[in-house]
């Protein structure tokens, strides 16, 4: 049963949507693993919730480092 986990910056829905699908597909198609065992997490960090070098994430410019 493969899982991925995904950490990244607040996205859409829809993108995050049509990035499952993709994980999962290249899953399928590169092991055979059956969709349905197939695990997409994501976790959504803000720029309150990080730093890069000593600077908080939303300091930075863009709020994305």
């Amino acid at each position: 049963m493969p899982i991925v986990t995904i950490q990244q910056f607040p996205r859409e829905l829809a993108q995050k949507r049509e990035l499952a699908r993709r994980i999962t597909q290249a899953f399928v198609e590169v092991y055979g693993t059956p969709e349905e065992s197939v695990q997409v997490f994501f976790s959504e960090v803000d720029g309150e919730n990080w730093a890069k070098a000593g600077t908080m994430g939303c300091d930075r410019s863009g709020g994305q480092g």
